[in-house]
C-alpha cells in the first residue's frame, strides 16, 4: 500500500518531476483529464515500465503542460470522476490483473492546482487493464504484446528482481533515516570506524544499497536496510510479519505455550540477542562431576547459530504473512522459515550453497553472521555428533523449511529410522571433510564398545541396504571397509 503522504511530499514530488527535462517511460504529463479507460491504460503502462527502469513508482501529472512542463493546473477532480455509475478508483482496481497499488493525490503548488497519480510497479508479472497488457515507448503508451523485445526484457526483471531492492520506507530525511536503522550496528559488525557525521554516515549506507536517493527528495530505505539493521521493523508495516517468532512449549506438543517473544530489531543488529534468546529457554542437561554439578547445554550453541541464520538467509520473502519460527520444547528444537528449500534435503551437506537472496547473503557474511561456502550444515553435523545427539532433521513442509535438533538419546534407545539417518549424515560429514567412514568411526559417532563392533556392522549393512551408503571398495575385507555416501560414488 502507497502509505500516507503529507503535502510537503506531494509538492517536492511535483516539483521534482515537472523540473525533469522531458517524460519518461515512468512519467506522464497531462494538462487535461480525458476518460477513465486512458487512466486505466496508464496504471498498466506505467506499473510496468517502473519495473523495466528499476523505479518503485510510475506517475501522471494532471495540471502540467507536456511541452514546457509548466504548472498550469487542471479542474481533474479523482474523487468525482465516474465510469457509468462507478467510481473511477474502484473501478480501475477492478479492472486490473494482477492488483497493483495505485492512489490519487491533489496538490496545490505555487497556486496551481495538480493532480497526481502514482502508480506502483510491476512484481511478479505484467500488470493488464481489461485483459491487455501496456508499456511507455517514449512519451507514447503501447500494448506490450506488439513490443516483443521490451516483453522478454521485463520478463527478465521479474525472474530477476531481487527482494533486497524493494522499498521498505519512503522520503525520509537524514535524520530519520539515522533513527529509523541501527546505523551504529553497521560499522560494529563490519568492524570499521563510524563515519563521521550525519552526511558521511548516510553516504556509506547509500553505497551499500541500504538506502536510496528519493525522487521528491530525502531517502528511501530498501528492504535490505530496513530487514537487516531496523531499529524496529514493526516501523516497516512490509517487513512486520518478517519478524522472527521464539516460543517456548512446555512438553513435547503445541498445546502449552510457556512463553512467546517476537524479535523488534532487524535480523543483523539483532541476531546476537536472538541467539543468546534462544540458549536461555533452551533446557539444559545437568551433569556430576567427580566434585561438583554443572550444566551443559542441550543443543551445541554452534548448530543453534548455524541454522538460525540459514532460516533468516535463505527464506522466500514473496510469501507472504509468514516469518521465521523457533519452537523450543523439552526435547528437541525446530527451526522453520518460508520457502521450499532450493536443493534436496539429503544434499545439503555436500552441494553448493544456493540463496534467493544474494545480496542479503553476502552481506550477513560480510557481517560475520554467516558464511556462503556451504560448510554451514558440516559444522551443525559435526556439533551433534561431539555433543552424542541424534543427527539432525531437514524437512519440506508444504511451502517451509524445517530443521530439528533433538536431545539426547542413547544408541539403545534410538530406533532403526534413527540410526540409519544418524549413519547416513556421519557418512556426508566424513567425505566432505575428505575423512575414511569406517566401521571404527562409526562406533565412535554411536558410542558403541570396541567390542560390540557386530552392532555397527548391522546398521552398516542396513544402511547399504537402504541405498544410503555404499562401500567404496566391495572387494576389500568386512575389517578394512569404507563407506560412503550413495551420492559420492563414482
Amino acid at each position: 500500500m502507497t502509505p500516507p503522504r503529507s503535502s510537503r511530499y506531494l509538492v517536492d514530488l511535483v516539483r521534482r518531476l515537472s523540473s525533469l527535462p522531458h517524460e519518461t517511460e515512468w512519467v506522464e504529463f497531462k494538462e487535461n483529464y480525458r476518460n477513465p479507460e486512458q487512466v486505466g491504460e496508464y496504471v498498466s503502462a506505467l506499473a510496468n515500465s517502473a519495473a523495466l527502469h528499476g523505479e518503485s513508482r510510475g506517475y501522471v501529472l494532471w495540471g502540467v503542460r507536456n511541452s514546457t512542463h509548466e504548472l498550469v493546473g487542471t479542474d481533474f477532480v479523482p474523487a468525482a470522476a465516474k465510469k457509468g455509475n462507478e467510481l473511477i478508483e474502484p473501478w480501475l482496481a477492478r479492472l486490473l490483473e494482477p492488483q497493483v497499488d495505485f492512489q490519487f493525490h491533489q496538490v496545490d503548488v505555487d497556486g496551481s492546482r495538480v493532480v497526481l497519480l502514482e502508480v506502483g510497479r510491476a512484481t511478479r508479472q505484467p500488470v493488464a487493464f481489461k485483459g491487455v497488457e501496456f508499456i511507455r515507448i517514449g512519451s507514447s503508451t503501447r500494448k506490450l504484446r506488439g513490443h516483443p523485445p521490451k516483453q522478454q526484457q521485463l520478463w527478465r526483471v521479474f525472474l530477476a528482481a531481487p527482494f533486497e531492492d524493494g522499498i521498505a520506507a519512503e522520503h525520509l530525511s537524514g535524520r530519520d533515516v539515522l533513527q529509523a536503522l541501527d546505523y551504529p550496528s553497521y560499522f560494529q559488525l563490519l568492524e570499521v570506524p563510524a563515519a563521521d557525521g550525519r552526511s558521511a554516515i548516510l553516504e556509506a549506507l547509500a553505497h551499500e544499497q541500504l538506502i536510496l536517493r528519493n525522487q521528491a527528495g530525502g531517502y528511501d530505505v530498501t528492504n535490505l536496510g530496513a530487514i537487516l539493521f531496523a531499529r524496529r521493523l514493526a516501523d516497516f508495516p512490509g517487513l512486520r510479519r518478517k519478524a522472527v517468532r521464539l516460543i517456548r512449549y512446555r512438553g513435547s506438543g503445541r498445546m502449552d505455550a510457556e512463553r512467546e517473544q517476537e524479535g523488534g530489531k532487524g535480523y543483523a543488529s539483532g541476531f546476537h540477542g536472538l541467539v543468546s534468546h534462544v540458549r536461555a529457554w533452551t533446557p539444559s542437561n545437568e551433569v556430576l562431576g567427580p566434585a561438583f554439578r554443572r550444566e551443559i547445554p542441550m543443543f551445541p550453541p554452534a548448530a543453534i547459530r548455524e541454522l538460525v541464520a540459514n532460516a533468516l538467509i535463505h527464506q522466500d520473502f514473496a510469501t507472504t504473512g509468514a516469518g521465521p519460527m523457533i519452537e523450543i520444547f523439552d526435547r528437541r528444537l525446530e527451526i522453520s522459515n518460508p520457502g521450499e528449500p532450493l536443493i534436496d534435503t539429503k544434499r545439503f551437506l555436500d552441494s553448493q550453497p544456493l540463496s534467493r537472496n544474494d545480496r542479503l547473503a553476502n552481506l550477513m557474511r560480510r557481517l560475520k553472521i554467516c558464511e556462503e561456502r556451504g560448510t554451514g550444515i558440516d559444522k551443525v553435523v559435526d556439533a551433534v555428533e561431539t555433543f552424542a545427539l541424534p543427527a539432525p532433521v531437514f524437512e519440506r513442509p508444504p511451502g517451509f523449511t524445517r530443521a530439528l535438533l533433538f536431545a539426547h538419546k542413547p544408541f539403545r534407545e534410538m530406533d532403526r529410522g534413527e540410526r540409519l539417518h544418524a549413519c547416513y549424515m556421519h557418512a556426508c560429514l566424513r567425505h566432505v571433510t575428505q575423512k575414511p567412514m569406517t566401521n571404527s568411526s562409526l562406533r565412535t559417532r554411536f558410542g558403541i564398545a570396541d567390542r560390540n563392533a557386530s552392532t555397527a556392522s548391522r546398521v552398516l549393512a542396513d544402511a547399504v541396504d537402504e541405498g544410503l551408503i555404499v562401500i567404496a571398495d566391495p572387494a576389500a575385507g568386512p575389517r578394512a571397509r569404507r563407506y560412503l555416501p550413495f551420492w559420492a560414488k563414482a
